[in-house]
């Protein structure tokens, strides 16, 4: 199986303040990987399928690969965190898989899921690295897919908060990073609108891939889930277990940055309008308890709403919330799209997006441009929503299956929306 392997930048310490500027403290050397990209067993010790091993299994990958095997980590992780502890690796970030740990997606945990994670949780502890976890990364059990459409459902709330708090009461006591979800924003377009990952739903003319699914009304429906599952979650890990544990809480959102092609005031506005449906669509509930108004007054009735309940159980649900950042685009300002009858959420947006083409690679490439986007993407994300954010994700290609990994460590000085490159090295 091709695999990508990135690189994640922390840049809180322990506590999650922003007072401290102690380099020691704040300066940790963090990777992060997915389940499906790295375990395998897929079928092992009473693992049961969950919407990726559908969606590799049906074809779907450009290499017709599929996770059952993987990098083989579920056997040979003591030496994978043998030699991630030789590297200097400071914190792993790892997802659990659902299915792995409770088969049905509801009730009965797998004890040779519990074992495993347990052991693999030691494994890091022993070494010296901290394990940050992150509960969901697009690896939806098959069996609730089945049963009510997984995310598409309002039972996920209920049956992801009840998997949550097993790890929490299981892992609690060694794990004091979790991120309940990895880029739903992600997850809600390429799985709901433009088909590209599991489970594969979409509608023409968005998409002609699939042979299910409605783009214009399922990414708004699976965020609201996504949001509503999350705040769940962290309520009940703030409630339960948060002064016992003495652990953090958040989650990642996927964070292109966006700049505006010309500097014409179409061109502006229309960025901060793909940012709110980027960005906002996520940040703008946890931060005010609410989508941002464009979004709103553009998806019209598809978007559902938050009762006043829903309001105030999503905002400010989040100790930290996590960026993970690739890539910026350009925006051109597309007002037409507005015009068509059926739109998705891109329509919606209402822009036209560009790569950096014009960029000669290697120039992309160059620590120092990657250091001066982020830098870009913290101070802009915090300047519109004044709130505590991590740069979670970040790496660098050189080739199809090749990704070079550099841990840039940034530091928040005492002003909060500054922020100075301190030390870059490559793993």
């Amino acid at each position: 199986m091709s695999l990508v392997h990135v690189s994640d930048d922390e840049y809180t310490d322990e506590s999650g303040a922003f007072g401290s500027t102690d380099e020691e403290t704040l300066k940790i050397n963090k990777e992060t990987i997915c389940k499906i990209q790295v375990e395998g067993a897929a079928s092992e010790d009473g693992r049961t399928p969950s919407i990726w091993d559908t969606f590799a299994h049906a074809g779907n990958l450009p290499d017709k690969s599929n996770g059952d095997i993987a990098c083989d980590h579920y056997h040979k992780y003591k030496e994978d965190v043998q030699l991630m502890a030789k590297t200097g690796l400071e914190a792993y970030r790892f997802s659990i898989s659902w299915s792995r740990l409770i088969p049905n997606g509801r009730g009965a945990v797998n004890p040779k899921g519990l074992s495993y994670y347990n052991s693999l949780i030691d494994e890091f502890i022993i070494h010296g690295i901290q394990p940050h976890v992150t509960l969901f990364h697009y690896d939806t059990p098959q069996a609730l897919e089945d049963e009510y459409g997984g995310w598409l459902g309002t039972k996920i709330v209920q049956d992801f908060t009840a998997y949550a708090d097993v790890c929490f009461k299981e892992f609690g006591d060694r794990v004091l990073h979790w991120s309940t979800l990895n880029e739903p924003n992600v997850f809600a377009l390429g799985g709901y609108d433009l088909g590209f990952f599991p489970p594969q739903r979409c509608s023409s003319p968005f998409a002609v891939n699939c042979t299910v699914g409605n783009s214009t009304v399922e990414p708004y429906n699976v965020a609201h889930n996504c949001l509503l599952a999350h705040a769940s979650a962290a309520r009940l890990y703030k409630q339960k277990y948060q002064k016992k544990q003495h652990g953090l809480i958040g989650l990642n959102i996927f964070a292109y940055w966006l700049v505006p092609l010309t500097n014409t005031t179409e061109d502006v506005t229309a960025t901060q309008r793909a940012t709110d449906f980027y960005i906002g669509w996520f940040i703008n509930p946890l931060v005010f308890g609410d989508y941002p108004e464009i979004v709103k007054m553009n998806a019209g009735s598809r978007i559902p709403l938050f009762d006043l309940h829903e309001s105030e159980l999503v905002k400010g649900s989040y100790d930290f919330i996590g960026l993970n950042h690739y890539n910026t685009l350009y925006v051109k300002d597309d007002l037409d799209s507005l015009k068509t009858y059926q739109r998705d959420l891109l329509g919606d947006m209402a822009v036209k997006l560009t790569g950096l083409q014009t960029v000669p690679a290697f120039l992309m490439e160059h620590l120092g441009y990657k250091i001066k986007m982020r830098y870009s993407c913290l101070t802009g994300m915090e300047l519109n929503w004044y709130s505590l954010f991590t740069l979670a994700k970040g790496g660098s290609s050189i080739g199809d299956n090749i990704l070079l990994t550099k841990a840039c460590t940034l530091y928040p000085t005492t002003n909060k929306s500054s922020w100075q490159p301190i030390k870059a090295r490559e793993l």
